[in-house]
């Protein structure tokens, strides 16, 4: 299991230059707005506005803080997220403008190529046994002291595991919140 420390994320201007974004993970490390296998981040939306256009990208958002946001894409469909609704998957090629509810908000966002990779995201609030059975485990702990597999993992900070297994989750206080991302590889052959 590798730490990922909140202090250590690095922050950038989003791809169309309306915010900012904080980059908790890329792959491949070092990789571009352009040219990542997968990404997780957070990002703060101060105002209404586009979404950044991710060609070839599938993306979850989650509402972390705020009174949400609405998504209305392109096509007509308008979503509404707020703290409560489960993480949202949709193509990140999809025209969309994020308008706010009620004030500023911040989100956070799993990425992964179409085609390569794929990702799965659950907000967890207490304490269990995750099953990481292929690929990879991000752990991106928000509130409480946690325990993963016995080591601290404190709010803020983030965690990924590489092998697979059980991952058992021990949380301390009274509010208690952690978001946990499959990411897996696409084999050849694989139809989905």
């Amino acid at each position: 299991m590798r730490i990922i420390r909140a202090a250590d994320c690095l922050v950038m201007p989003w791809k169309n230059g309306g915010g900012t974004t904080t980059e908790i993970a890329v792959a491949p490390e070092g990789a571009s707005l352009d040219n990542f296998d997968w990404r997780i981040s957070m990002a703060h939306v101060g105002q209404d506005g586009p979404f950044s256009s991710f060609p070839g990208i599938d993306r979850t958002l989650s509402v972390l803080t705020g009174s949400g946001i609405t998504l209305a894409f392109g096509d007509g469909e308008r979503v509404r997220l707020d703290r409560s609704s489960a993480p949202y998957p949709f193509a990140a090629d999809r025209a969309v403008d994020g308008v706010l509810v009620d004030g500023p908000i911040d989100d956070l966002n799993v990425m992964s190529r179409r085609g390569r990779w794929r990702h799965r995201v659950e907000r967890l609030s207490g304490a269990g046994v995750l099953t990481a059975a292929e690929g990879l485990l991000m752990l991106v702990a928000r509130k409480g002291d946690w325990l993963v597999n016995g080591a601290a993992l404190p709010a803020g900070d983030n965690a990924i595991l590489e092998a697979s297994g059980h991952v058992e989750l021990v949380v301390r206080g009274n509010e208690a919140e952690l978001y946990a991302v499959w990411l897996t590889m696409k084999t050849r052959g694989t139809l989905s």
